[in-house]
Order: C-alpha cells, then structure tokens, then sequence
C-alpha cells in the first residue's frame, strides 16, 4: 500500500527532488555511518568522527589518511538500483535535483548531472599550495603516508570535514531546489546531521516521504514514511 502511495506522488508530480544520506550507498557495499555495522561502530585508535574532523586532519595526516584510503576511498562500488532511478527520472524531465551528504559519487556515476554534493567528494582531491587537482587514485596509490604534490604541498580531499563549513554555492542550489520542489525524497538519513538536515524546512510543496530503514525525528511530519530500503523502494517505481 505504501508502495502504491508513493508511486501516486511520483505520478503526480513533475518537480521532485531527493534528498538522501548515507543509507542510499549501503546497497552499493559502502558502509554508513550511525548503524550496528557502521563506521562508528568500528574499531581504531580514535573515533571515527574526531578522525574525519579538521583538527585531527592538520594534526594527524597520516592516521587521517590511514583511515581515508581504508574507508572513505572505494574505487570499485557501482551505483544500484536508487541510484539508477534517480537518474531516470533526471532524464525524463521530473527530478530537478539530487541533494546529497554522500562523497562517493555514485549518482553522478549513474548518470545524473543536477546533484548538490553538501560534504563535497572523494573524487575531488586538491593541492593546498599550487590548488592543482588529483583523482582519489593518486591518494589510494601514493606511497607516502601523506600524499605530497609534486610541488611540494599536502594533497587534501575536498570533502567537508567536521569543524568546516559547507560551501555556499552547493548550499544555495540545494535551498533552490528544494524550495522549488513539487515533491521531496528524502531517503537514507538519520536527520541528525546539521546543518544538512535543515535544508529540509525549505520546502514549500505537496508532499515529503521519508524512506529510511530505521525511524528518525522526522517521521511525524511525512506524509508518508516507508521502513525500507532505498534501493529496493525506488525500483519498484515507474
């Protein structure tokens, strides 16, 4: 019946846009973040969210890129079934944006071109000194602990760590789009990411469904929430 409602909407609606999290990618084998099997839930010598933090970064680069390249750094995943469908319905003229807390590219590797990447990408990687760019594959390859630029600056992935702020352009097309949005996907989240999970109040149209597999602060205010995962859900649509 759930299936049935949300497949009404997306007939409905010529103006969706999906807003999604970690929980999208774990059909792709990248592991989330807050679940049993999470990152969180692993062992190192720090956690996992002081790690991935900007202080941590500047002090610690080589832990830092030890953890990376273990990770956050999965060159062989492939897009699923929610990735797919999204891009779909990108060429069929419905879905007018993809808003994404994800690094690891995969809607863009499906086809998609309007994503917003609020935390950035492990596919973007950077000089600090001479801003030349790099593919993930030179992190993953380097054989310094800390991957050096030829001219002699530290490489840094351009990702959103903890304690930095999101860029204000991807921030602005995400409220753009949302806020124009006929109905919102949101799918794969915890909802507790900040300030993320804010750009949600932006939106002013019909209908929002929650697709997570756990239930979130935001279950109350959907219209409709399915249990479920992303992948399975968004296949069964046309």
């Amino acid at each position: 019946m759930a299936y049935e409602k949300l497949q009404q909407y997306v007939d409905e609606s010529s103006r969706i846009v999906f807003f999604g999290g970690a929980g999208v990618s774990t059909e792709s084998g990248i592991p989330d973040f807050r679940s049993v099997d999470g990152l969180y839930h692993q062992k190192y010598d720090y956690p996992p969210e002081e790690i991935l933090s900007h202080s941590f970064y500047v002090s610690k680069p080589a832990e830092f890129f030890r953890f990376y390249r273990d990770k956050l750094l999965v060159p062989d995943v492939k897009p699923n079934a929610a990735h797919l469908k999204l891009a779909e319905w990108e060429k069929q003229g419905k879905l007018i944006g993809i808003v994404t807390q994800n690094i690891d590219g995969l809607h863009q590797a499906a086809g998609s071109k309007l994503v917003y990447e609020l935390h950035g990408s492990v596919h973007r990687n950077y000089c600090q000194k001479c801003r030349k760019f790099f593919p993930p594959e030179y992190i993953r390859d380097s054989q310094d602990p800390v991957p050096m630029c030829p001219c002699g600056g530290r490489i840094k992935p351009d990702v959103v760590l903890y304690e930095e702020g999101l860029d204000n352009d991807v921030v602005s097309g995400a409220i753009d789009a949302i806020s124009h949005a006929d109905l919102l996907i949101v799918a794969g989240t915890s909802l507790t990411v900040y300030p993320a999970a804010g750009l949600i109040r932006y939106f002013r149209g019909k209908h929002i469904v929650l697709i997570n597999r756990d239930a979130t602060p935001m279950d109350r205010e959907c219209d409709l929430v399915i249990h479920d995962k992303v992948g399975q859900v968004l296949s069964s649509l046309h």
